[in-house]
């Protein structure tokens, strides 16, 4: 079952944690240098903020989610 991430990337202090522990899913844009949801994984292609990723990765994710400084990414699913 696909699991939904969402980025509140308002507060992203863009430390890096996500894209080290999960690369798969997250990246850094490079504009504004906050974190964001790899364009395969997106909900829309314009919003870099919400995403749908395979179960497989969703260890990956609820990891990346935990270790957040600022608590900013949710999961579902």
């Amino acid at each position: 079952m696909p699991v939904k991430v969402r980025i509140d990337r308002d507060q992203c202090i863009a430390d890096m944690v996500c894209v080290s522990l999960c690369p798969d899913v997250f990246e850094i844009n490079e504009e504004d240098g906050k974190s964001q949801i790899k364009a395969q994984f997106r909900i829309s292609p314009d919003n870099p903020a919400e995403g749908q990723v395979p179960d497989d990765l969703k260890d990956c994710v609820q990891s990346a989610a935990e270790s957040c400084p600022v608590n900013i990414i949710h999961v579902e699913g």
